[in-house]
């Protein structure tokens, strides 16, 4: 969750620090520092935004460490934030994930002075011991790792060492390879103006970078990361004239869109071409497919349990990845099991994949980062292509996970012979309309800003939808939940009556989908209900279906059963312009971070 970045090399490291803290701090923006090296360790940290962090240039210091912080032990202060540092100042360490063991270690520590209530300041001090008995850092380093319990990144300097140690476990560190030194990061993001040759870092491995180059060692020996180049550059990270970050993805998805299907669909032959190694014969015999994810992964996941089963005819399950169990009852040699991951590097998402593969399950990621953790303990990913996303609330990646799962539901169905060719024609049609009909949508938002104006302040805003809409609808609430704080709730149509009515007032607007996709005569009764209770109602639906007591309509291109999927874009809108008449942190939503490396 949090952000590491460093830089050893020929120039002065405070601006280069202080540049990769600002590119990650949407991984965390709690607290921020640096440790800059030269003739001492100098450490300058506080409370708050990486904005407020003052970090003066020190010409001598052309190496250092930074981190900006998503608290989990301790709450944010300047005491609280990285860097942390050993008795006597001459070791620094920054770092991501929980050391579950902390507690005994501090208690080993003996005489030792502690400052934070972290769990990270028990490395440095560790790291002193070590090197008190002869030990240099990243010998110390790898000795310390073998008492750490828990998930970790880790960066960590002396001020008599040459170079900076870095070491991972279920926490991601990339490695930027540059003309004028090297360059550490928990992604790519942290320094891709500097460079795009990058290595990333495996689980065991212990980073020794020195100005001109890295040893690389894993349970002792010494072993060699493939040094990759990034399809994307600096500009593709900055906010391109936008007041937020969330505001550009969400203007970025039609081109999103584009690189997702680009070289994906054969509509001659009504079928999809995927760039996956997936066995045809083990995918004609599967018998049940595991969805698992999270957040806007999960309700991605729900969207593709509806194209699966109806374009493959297969049992689908989907499951919250913290919540995933292997359960008696079904073949595992016929289970194929599809983690949804934006980052892949969600922990709850790994674990599920570990309980997965322990019993033989074939696995398959859907996810946005070539090089991440789970590609290198799948079976087999496939790429969503909606290039980088820095915004904490996920947008363009929700629109190209489904997308990419249509296409692989498209193929499974002409592979297994559930969908004809025409029918795979009539599906790729419409994946090939997303890019337009939601250009389309973004086309219309000064209307949908004037309706986030007018409803801004309401008392609760509830969602509602049938089949493919509602998983929609779960993901419309958790957007406007996540960067307005107000109270959001998504609903399957029918359930209204079974509760939720109790909720609706003159003051909850509801917002319904009457997408012909949709269910929309049976959803129009549900909107009865709430009309006659005085709610106001906006329906979002295909032109020419107004409803005429909708109060207002929000008109979305007929594309078939991905009609939803565009709505969902129009809804993006609507939630950034309430959260932005209500002056809230957009980029930044409180206690939230991008990516969730922690279970």
């Amino acid at each position: 969750m949090c952000g590491i970045t460093g830089y050893i090399g020929v120039e002065e490291s405070a601006s280069i620090l202080a540049s990769g803290l600002k590119n990650l701090e949407y991984r965390g923006y709690d607290s921020a520092g640096v440790a800059l090296v030269g003739d001492q360790i100098n450490v300058h940290k506080q409370e708050g935004t990486i904005d407020g962090l003052t970090i003066p240039n020190e010409t001598s210091a052309t190496h250092g460490i930074g981190h900006t912080r998503w608290s989990t032990h301790g709450e944010p202060t300047d005491e609280n934030a990285h860097p942390h540092t050993d008795c006597s100042g001459d070791i620094a360490v920054v770092h991501n994930g929980i050391i579950s063991n902390y507690d005994e270690l501090k208690r080993q520590l003996g005489g030792h002075i502690f400052e934070s209530e972290t769990d990270t300041e028990v490395i440095p001090h560790l790291l002193e011991e070590e090197m008190a008995t002869g030990a240099d850092l990243r010998a110390a380093v790898m000795r310390v790792l073998d008492r750490l319990e828990g998930s970790f990144a880790v960066a960590a300097t002396h001020v008599d060492y040459e170079g900076i140690v870095a070491a991972r476990q279920d926490s991601p560190l990339v490695i930027g390879h540059g003309e004028d030194g090297m360059y550490l990061g928990s992604d790519v993001t942290a320094f891709v103006e500097y460079t795009r040759q990058v290595s990333y870092l495996e689980d065991g491995d212990v980073a020794h970078l020195y100005s001109d180059g890295i040893t690389v060692f894993n349970e002792g020996e010494r072993v060699e990361r493939e040094i990759q180049t990034v399809d994307w550059d600096a500009s593709a990270a900055g906010k391109a004239g936008h007041d937020h970050y969330m505001h550009k993805e969400i203007h970025e998805q039609p081109n999103a869109l584009r690189q997702a299907i680009s070289g994906r669909i054969d509509e001659l032959a009504g079928n999809a071409s995927l760039d996956i190694d997936l066995d045809d014969r083990f995918l004609q015999a599967i018998d049940e497919i595991h969805i698992v994810a999270c957040g806007t992964s999960y309700h991605a996941g729900l969207y593709a349990k509806e194209l699966l089963e109806e374009l493959v005819d297969i049992t689908v399950r989907v499951d919250l990845a913290s919540e995933y169990e292997v359960c008696d009852g079904h073949d595992t040699r016929r289970t194929l099991v599809v983690a949804v991951t934006q980052s892949g590097e969600t922990a709850d998402t790994l674990s599920a994949i570990r309980r997965a593969k322990a019993p033989g399950m074939t696995t398959l990621a859907v996810t946005n980062t070539v090089g991440s953790t789970i590609t290198r303990e799948v079976d087999d990913s496939l790429f969503i292509k909606a290039g980088p996303e820095i915004g904490v609330a996920a947008t363009k990646t929700f629109v190209s996970q489904v997308t990419a799962l249509a296409l692989f539901a498209t193929y499974l169905g002409r592979l297994r012979g559930t969908l004809t060719a025409g029918e795979g024609v009539d599906i790729l049609g419409n994946i090939r309309q997303l890019p337009n009909a939601v250009q389309s949508v973004l086309d219309s938002e000064s209307r949908i800003r004037r309706l986030a104006d007018q409803y801004t302040g309401s008392d609760a805003f509830f969602f509602i939808g049938r089949g493919p809409a509602y998983p929609v609808a779960l993901e419309s609430a958790l957007k406007l939940k996540e960067i307005s704080y107000a109270h959001a709730e998504g609903f399957a149509a029918g359930e209204l009556k079974h509760g939720p009515l109790a909720l609706v007032t003159e003051n909850t607007p509801v917002l319904a989908f009457l997408n012909q996709s949709a269910s929309p005569e049976e959803t129009l009764n549900n909107v009865k209900e709430v009309e006659s209770r005085g709610a106001p109602v906006i329906c979002l639906s295909t032109p020419g279906e107004t409803a005429s007591f909708c109060n207002h309509t929000i008109e979305i291109p007929d594309i078939g059963r991905l009609e939803p999927l565009v709505a969902n874009v129009a809804l993006q809108l609507f939630a950034y312009h309430v959260a932005h008449e209500m002056g809230r942190p957009i980029d930044k939503p409180r206690n939230l971070a991008k990516s969730v490396t922690v279970e």
